[in-house]
C-alpha cells in the first residue's frame, strides 16, 4: 500500500516529470499551429509603422478604456486581484522560487511568507466570488462552457492546497504537499489545450491585430 511519503515521492519525481514535458510539448504545439497559420503577404502600400501600434494595443487590452470597453467595476476589481494574486503567489513565494531555480537554473527575491499567505487567501476570496458572480448572472451562466469551470477549478485547487498545506489543516504533511503539487501538475498539464494558453497567446494576438491596424494607418 503507498505511503504519504511514497506519494509524494512519486508526485515530485516521475509525475513532475511527465507533467512539464506534456505541458512543453503542448506549448510548442499551440506555437507551432500560430505559426503555421502563417500570414498573407500585404502588397498594399503601409499607411503607418506596425510596431508601435502593435505595442500600444498590447498595453491597451490589459488597460481598456472605460469608454470604449466596458466592464463592471466588479470584474475589473475582482479580476485584476485574483490574477494579480495568483502571480504573486506563484513566482514570489520562496519554495516555488527555489523549486523553479532547481529546475531551470534561474531564481530571484521572493516575498516574506506571510504575505504570500495574505495574498494568497485573499486570491481564494477572489476566485469564489468570481464563481459566485458567474453563477448569479444569467448571462454569463448561459455563455459559460464545462472548459470555464474546468479551468476554473484547475486553477483553484493549487491555490487551495497551497494554502492548506502551509497551515497544515490536512495530515500527515506529505500528502497535504502532495496535493498540492499534484494539482499544479494537473493545471500545467491542462493548461496548453485550453483557454489557459492566452498566458502565451494573449500578447502575440494583440501584438499581431494592433500591427495590422497600425499598417493601414488606424487604431486598433
Amino acid at each position: 500500500m503507498m505511503t504519504s511519503m511514497d506519494f509524494l515521492l512519486f508526485i515530485k519525481g516521475p509525475m513532475f516529470s511527465i507533467a512539464v514535458a506534456i505541458f512543453a510539448l503542448g506549448i510548442l504545439v499551440r506555437l507551432f499551429e500560430i505559426l503555421a497559420l502563417g500570414r498573407a503577404h500585404n502588397y498594399a502600400a503601409a499607411r503607418g509603422n506596425e510596431i508601435i501600434p502593435g505595442l500600444k494595443t498590447i498595453y491597451r487590452r490589459f488597460n481598456p478604456d472605460p469608454g470604449t470597453f466596458k466592464r463592471s467595476t466588479f470584474d475589473v476589481l475582482v479580476g485584476t486581484l485574483w490574477h494579480v494574486g495568483f502571480v504573486v503567489v506563484l513566482l514570489l513565494f520562496i519554495p516555488h522560487i527555489e523549486l523553479i531555480q532547481s529546475t531551470i537554473g534561474i531564481g530571484w527575491p521572493g516575498l516574506p511568507n506571510p504575505v504570500v499567505d495574505a495574498v494568497t487567501a485573499i486570491t481564494l476570496l477572489g476566485l469564489v466570488a468570481v464563481l459566485i458572480h458567474r453563477f448569479r448572472q444569467p448571462v454569463k451562466r448561459f455563455l459559460s462552457t464545462r472548459e470555464d469551470y474546468l479551468i476554473w477549478l484547475v486553477t483553484f485547487l493549487p491555490v487551495l492546497t497551497g494554502y492548506l498545506a502551509y497551515h497544515r489543516l490536512i495530515n500527515p504533511y506529505p500528502l497535504a504537499l502532495g496535493l498540492h503539487i499534484l494539482s499544479a501538475e494537473v493545471f500545467l498539464i491542462v493548461l496548453p489545450f485550453t483557454k489557459l494558453s492566452h498566458i502565451f497567446t494573449a500578447f502575440v494576438a494583440r501584438y499581431y491585430n494592433g500591427a495590422i491596424f497600425g499598417r493601414k494607418g488606424i487604431q486598433s
